[in-house]
């Protein structure tokens, strides 16, 4: 979603072929409104910074993450955050560390113990 209209999307869509697999609406948000909600829009340009939020099927938010309009967002963190947000949800007396990438990947248990060695647990 962004505050481009909905023929600059399609353009996109079209264009650039790194959105060519995009299946996915791409959402208009002219007024700035959802984009002031989650705190991206800056009111002196009428631009939005980059915000990636994973939100779970129950409303609430599991992870945000906002760029400057010149920073890129890398998909594959994306969609390892989401997996492991759906993981945890399944999972919840586990953590997901930095380089579990799915389901079967080596988890971690938050305890006392675990402070100060995560680098090891996770080598």
């Amino acid at each position: 979603m962004s505050t481009d209209t909905k023929f600059v999307h399609l353009a996109w869509q079209r264009e650039e072929k790194l959105l060519e697999k995009v299946k996915y609406p791409m959402g208009s948000d002219r007024s700035g409104k959802v984009s002031r909600m989650f705190g991206v829009y800056n009111e002196d340009n009428g631009l939005d910074l980059r915000g990636t939020f994973v939100i779970s099927p129950e409303g609430r938010l599991m992870n945000a993450e906002v760029n400057f309009y010149n920073l890129g967002r890398n998909i594959d963190e994306i969609v390892r955050k989401v997996k492991a947000n759906g993981y945890l949800g399944q999972h919840g007396d586990e953590a997901c560390p930095v380089n579990w990438k799915t389901e079967g990947d080596r988890t971690l248990k938050p305890s006392a113990e675990m402070v100060g060695r995560v680098y090891e647990a996770v080598k």
